[in-house]
């Protein structure tokens, strides 16, 4: 059967209306309580997104000075315009931006390659070390001709991405170690793995920070020096590790009883009962919360401020420091914001996007 082609476009929309109608009838007005209730957040999205909008777009200030902006009721968006490479990037010289900029590039590529699940093996997981070995020698330099940069240079959105991926990276596979020990049967691995979970979940990310900076130093051989990006990034991976183990233990808990004792019957090992029959299972069940740790830990790399590294929040508030541009905080949080929440609700709707292919999600 053919498709017949028509030229009208009124006729085109028409189904397209009906579709739309029909939805929100299903979803907004199935009944009388729906329909009161889809009103009243419908009034109130217009009554707050209207005044937002009209201080966003409508009366914003898109050229002049910061003299203009003072004078309009409008967002300042001439402040985002002078101050955006310097959000995105900090102190990193401003000739060899291309290098970061490449660096992000790479990561974006990657994460598009990722998506499909028939690619999710060992090869990929070098890649995505391949990527780190590949943002080192973009952003440091000193090899192969390329200009060295030190890592007090390095800023914004790239720090950001370099604390989140290696945190994310390297505290997954420890988190299952330590659920694996948790949920063992060998009494000093079980302790070790219970103190340091309940260690590291009662103290804030804040003083592990600065333990990292402070008095990790301490306990390092003599003339062993860290720097204070690496230190930061251990203290990220310890934090979360122990949140992933809590997360991978439920899901360890969710499989049901009879998966063990039929991996026992097979006469599988420990290691093999775990990696063939387990684990596949209880990383599938706990995707959502694996998934929320993830972007959790994404949004808590801006704690690294308090230690003086320039991530991406840290940047934004310096450039607030400018005696010229005082007084456009608002603006400059909203960029951020925005820049937070594109990761953010990338990552959510890729975790929508497994758990249906997983068959554990329901309707999106």
């Amino acid at each position: 059967m053919s498709l017949k082609y028509t030229k009208n476009p009124e006729k085109r929309s028409l189904p397209m209306m009906q579709g739309f109608a029909k939805w929100m009838k299903k979803n907004l007005f199935s009944t009388p309580i729906n329909s009161a209730i889809s009103l009243i957040l419908l009034g109130l999205l217009v009554k707050l997104l209207g005044p937002f909008l009209n201080w966003l777009v409508f009366n914003a200030t898109w050229e002049g000075t910061a003299q203009t902006c003072r004078h309009n009721d409008g967002a300042c968006l001439v402040f985002i315009k002078e101050k955006f490479i310097f959000i995105l990037y900090g102190f990193y010289p401003r000739e060899l931006l291309w290098r970061p900029t490449l660096a992000i590039a790479f990561f974006i590529g990657l994460c598009f390659y990722s998506r499909e699940i028939s690619r999710w093996n060992k090869r990929l997981l070098s890649y995505w070390l391949i990527l780190i070995l590949i943002w080192a020698f973009l952003l440091k330099g000193g090899l192969f001709g390329l200009e060295s940069v030190s890592l007090d240079k390095w800023g914004g959105l790239p720090l950001t991405l370099i604390l989140a991926v290696i945190g994310i990276i390297f505290s997954y596979p420890l988190g299952i170690l330590l659920a694996l020990g948790r949920t063992g049967y060998l009494p000093l691995v079980r302790s070790f793995c219970l103190g340091y979970i309940e260690l590291i979940r009662g103290v804030p990310m804040i003083s592990l920070l600065f333990m990292a900076s402070v008095m990790f130093p301490l306990f390092l051989p003599d003339g062993l020096v860290l720097p204070k990006l690496m230190r930061a990034q251990i203290a990220i991976i310890m934090f979360m590790s122990a949140y992933m183990a809590e997360v991978v233990r439920g899901g360890l808990a969710a499989v049901d009883k009879g998966q063990y004792e039929a991996a026992d019957a097979l006469g599988l090992s420990y290691w093999q009962k775990m990696l063939k029959v387990i684990l596949p299972q209880a990383l599938k069940i706990v995707i959502p919360p694996t998934v929320n740790t993830a972007i959790g830990m994404f949004k808590d790399t801006s704690l690294v401020l308090i230690i003086a590294l320039s991530d991406l929040l840290m940047t934004t508030k310096t450039s607030l420091k400018d005696p010229k541009w005082l007084g456009f905080s608002v603006e400059a949080y909203v960029f951020v914001a925005l820049i937070y929440f594109i990761f953010c609700f990338s990552m959510s709707r890729y975790s929508k996007r497994l758990e249906k292919e997983f068959s554990y999600g329901g309707r999106s």
